[in-house]
């Protein structure tokens, strides 16, 4: 094999012969040329991804160097690396990568140039202090994005380098993962550089990047005997004989890193490279490499040993001054020995213009084998000690607890209360930054101490907060455990405790145990608000919860305490809010649902202490405030307030299942207004922000339910059966209740897709589960309806039963919308004169109603039975306004026929 044309990318002074490393990659530097090609050539072209996959020392590192070499002078480059020792630090690696931009700019040119994503990306990125809320991860992520998108756009035309992603943090993989995405639409070419990840989570994230990579994945392979003969000789001499080349073949296996160590050891011992040196190749092999590198370093005396190891303590980006005060030297003796570890081929200076790895004088290990040798040499004591000295040197230097901590968690348990407090200081600033994995880490790693006895409590109860988002059982193990210590938790951190736990135990199906704990609380706590927050959480979780076991006994129950309260403060603004919410559902007066809705906020907003972001009650409860104000026909306020929560989530960057609810909400508010189309873009966006959460969630069930009944109410019922077997939309349906009623959107699904008797039966379930809850409110369950409508020709008097009752229990309720919608479904099941007459009323009351797509289908229908030229016309403005496709089809074709119209 021959060079190849890009011999000229292998890095400048370099020990090795100039392009040596670069041996049998030509196709891979090609399509690495195309791609800087394309990205030079228009500012507007789309970026492109390319992923070097290989075993160590396979030549992943050189391929990074080939690329920056073909990029330098045209090109903006940035370059980052992942560590061993240093998976544990949150935003590492993309902090490193941007750390040439973010080092330029002042605060003041950074908030401008970030805008609303400043205070939400700039403590990820180390430029700004957090807000001091827990941070969301997936809104740091998409803030992170928007920043390097934005530079993106800056710096063009621009290069991004990750070396080691295998090492890389799992909240810089996120990131890059998300970022992959968005290349289409970027000017950059971005070149990640990995092994096979360990850890489950990196390895899933890897997996998104690859696949997002184009032009694609390449899968280095060792170097062939032609190709490493060639290399000895390149390097050597052309009078390397051939037995001495295959013999450097046989020993390295063709691995391109252990083949150049090799040969470098053969040109320091002056051996000559013919078949009777052969024999040595091996023994020289084994000291460029595991012991035998070590043995090399040990040879360059103590001093050199101790900064070495000293470096690989601290990992990657390594600043020389804070390895000299690690390593306990003054700055002269920390740069002979920095010096000595150049000339030896274990450090180098990473500086380079652009790279990314900061400023000239830090220093990083010529290869991660190496890195990794020099780490596992230091005897474990030792190693562990250098960890606890390290935590010391950092906090010495001026960083916080966060950067601290990763050095923090290696050393052995020694019962130090100030490294406890160290730990949870560490757990805060990962939380506030979005990072709750390295939080987690911080607190778990603060029990094994252990904590003093009263302290423990409050670091389980920590640690349970933590984990509520991204493991409710463990939430419920450690909140446990925390509320069963002695001597405990005590005042508002006790109640608090006891309410996420119910949260915990809800979200795991355990409502019983949950109530359990709330009442066990509820008695230890004298009157006041304390305990009427546990008292308000209890019936809050049991209105929301699908299985309880005595409706009528909690409604009763939240009747007593809403009647005696005013509204003063949160907890009983609460308690007014789930007055509402029940009667909303059981169906009474809608004008007293909207009063108890009204009185709990203050001069028409949200209380402070009681908004979205608020962490005391929760958004679930707002929720509940807004969806009893949407099924009461005051949509103005519905969306008013779930408007709000969109714009505070993406003001505070939380931009995952919270914006995901908001997102669906608001698009609910369209559907029931009759502005489908809004409805349908506004909920699709809820289930797209939901899939980056997860599958399986509750607010997937929530936002496919809307959906599926908006795109019903459009005449799509085959995308919405797409929908509901995307998202498992079918029972057994959550613990939690789901508005509108899932039995009786699925009902009306399987009706429209022609499964009659699929669909029957579901109406007939969600009956039976509404009735058993007190559920007579008959917008937000339409099964009775739907059911009358689907029996009208099979069995004729129960329809008309279910009609009647459907219109009783409307009219209790005595909304336009129910009214109305109850009146055309009486009037479908008519004839004659009685029908017109029923229709005629439903369109009075719908034509109220702020509901334009049920006033809608009532003029159409109406129009069709009194065949009235101006009810269809009517009918079919409307219908085409709210997007309403089937429902426009139908009045276009009557009038299209004319038959009798009049």
């Amino acid at each position: 094999m021959t060079q190849g044309r890009h011999a000229e990318a292998a890095p400048s002074g370099s020990p090795l012969q100039e392009g040596a490393r670069l041996w049998e990659r030509e196709s891979e530097l090609d399509v690495a040329a195309r791609a800087l090609d394309e990205l030079y050539g228009d500012s507007a072209a789309s970026g492109s991804l390319v992923v070097y996959k290989g075993e160590a020392g396979i030549g992943k590192t050189a391929l990074l160097s080939g690329v920056r070499e073909m990029a330098a002078g045209r090109a903006t480059v940035w370059s980052a690396r992942g560590g061993e020792t240093v998976t544990s630090v949150p935003f590492n690696v993309v902090r490193q990568l941007l750390q040439p931009a973010l080092a330029v700019l002042s605060e003041e040119e950074a908030r401008e140039y970030f805008g609303d994503w400043y205070d939400i990306a700039g403590p990820a990125l180390g430029i700004a202090e957090p807000t001091g809320r827990q941070a969301d991860p997936q809104g740091v992520r998409d803030g992170l994005v928007a920043a390097a998108s934005r530079l993106a756009r800056l710096h063009w035309p621009l290069v991004l380098l990750i070396d080691d992603a295998h090492w890389a943090d799992v909240e810089t993989l996120e990131w890059l993962a998300a970022f992959a995405e968005r290349l289409d639409d970027l000017p950059v070419f971005v070149v990640v550089a990995q092994r096979e990840a360990e850890d489950g989570r990196a390895a899933a994230c890897l997996d998104a990047v690859a696949a997002a990579a184009r032009p694609g994945v390449s899968r280095l392979s060792a170097l062939t005997p032609d190709a490493t003969a060639g290399l000895t000789r390149a390097t050597l001499g052309a009078h390397a004989d051939d037995p001495f080349c295959r013999e450097v073949w046989a020993v390295t296996g063709g691995n391109p890193y252990e083949t150049v160590e090799l040969l470098a050891k053969v040109q320091d011992s002056e051996l000559q490279p013919d078949e009777r040196a052969a024999v040595e190749l091996r023994a020289l092999n084994r000291s460029a490499r595991g012991r035998g590198l070590v043995t090399r370093l040990e040879g360059l005396g103590t001093d050199a040993t101790r900064f070495a190891w000293a470096a690989a303590i601290l990992g990657t980006h390594i600043e020389p001054g804070l390895a000299a005060l690690l390593a306990g030297m003054n700055p002269e003796q920390a740069g002979r020995c920095a010096e000595q570890l150049r000339t030896a081929r274990i450090l180098t200076d990473t500086g380079s213009p652009g790279s990314g790895y900061g400023a000239t004088d830090t220093l990083e290990f010529v290869h991660p084998l190496i890195a990794s040798a020099v780490y596992d040499a230091i005897p474990p004591a030792t190693r562990t000690a250098m960890h606890g000295q390290a935590a010391w040197a950092v906090t010495a230097s001026g960083h916080g607890p966060a950067a601290a901590s990763r050095h923090l968690l290696e050393v052995h348990p020694d019962d130090d209360p100030e490294l406890v407090e160290q730990l949870r200081a560490a757990s805060r600033e990962h939380l506030a930054v979005g990072a709750p994995t390295a939080a987690r880490r911080c607190l778990e790693r603060a029990l094994q101490e252990p904590p003093l006895p009263e302290v423990r409590p409050h670091v389980l109860y920590e640690l349970g907060c933590a984990t509520l988002l991204t493991s409710p059982s463990t939430t419920v193990a450690h909140l446990r455990a925390a509320l069963d210590s002695a001597p405990g938790l005590f005042g508002e951190d006790r109640v608090d405790a006891v309410c996420r736990l119910a949260q915990a135990l809800v979200h795991t199906n355990q409502l019983d145990d949950a109530l359990t704990a709330l009442d066990a609380e509820t008695a230890q706590q004298k009157e006041g608000n304390q305990r009427l927050r546990l008292r308000a959480t209890r019936l809050f979780w049991e209105c929301i919860y699908a299985g309880e076991h005595d409706p009528q006994d909690r409604s009763r129950s939240l009747a007593e305490l809403a009647g005696r309260v005013t509204g003063r403060d949160n907890p009983e603004r609460v308690l007014l809010i789930l007055r509402a919410f029940d009667m909303m559902n059981r169906g009474e007066n809608a004008e007293e649902v909207a009063e108890y809705c009204d009185r709990s906020l203050v001069n028409g907003r949200l209380a402070p202490g009681l908004g979205w972001t608020d962490p005391e009650w929760g958004f679930e409860i707002l929720i509940a405030l807004g969806l009893s104000y949407l099924f009461s026909d005051r949509l103005d306020r519905a969306e008013s307030l779930f408007t709000e929560s969109m714009r505070a989530y993406e003001t505070a960057g939380w931009s995952g299942g919270h914006l995901s609810l908001a997102h669906a909400f608001v698009g609910y508010v369209h559907r029931r207004r009759g502005r489908l189309n809004d409805a349908e873009a506004f909920l699709r966006e809820g289930l797209r922000l939901a899939d980056r959460v997860g599958r399986g969630l509750p607010m997937h069930w929530s936002a496919a339910a809307m959906l599926i009944d908006t795109l019903l109410a459009r005449g799509k019922p085959d995308e919405a059966l797409r929908i509901a077997d995307r998202y498992g939309f079918a029972a057994p349906y959550p613990s939690m209740i789901l508005l509108p009623d899932a039995h009786s959107v699925r009902g009306r699904l399987l009706l429209a897709v022609g499964r009659t008797e699929e669909g029957i039966s579901e109406l007939e379930t969600g009956g039976k589960v509404a009735l058993a809850r007190g559920g007579h409110n008959t917008v937000v369950a339409s099964w009775a309806g739907d059911l009358a409508l689907a029996l009208a020709d099979t069995d004729p008097r129960r329809a008309a039963e279910l009609a009647a009752q459907s219109r009783v229990q409307a009219e209790r309720f005595g909304t336009d919308t129910a009214i109305g919608e109850a009146l055309r479904v009486a009037a479908a099941l008519a004839t004659g004169r009685e029908q017109l007459t029923l229709y005629a009323k439903a369109v009075t009351y719908l034509e109220a109603s702020p509901c334009a797509y049920e006033h809608a289908r009532a003029r159409v229908e109406y129009g069709i039975a009194a065949r009235s030229l101006s009810e269809l016309n009517r009918g079919l403005q409307l219908a085409r306004s709210c997007g309403a496709d089937a429902l426009t089809a139908r009045a276009r074709e009557v009038l299209e026929t004319g038959r009798g119209l009049r």
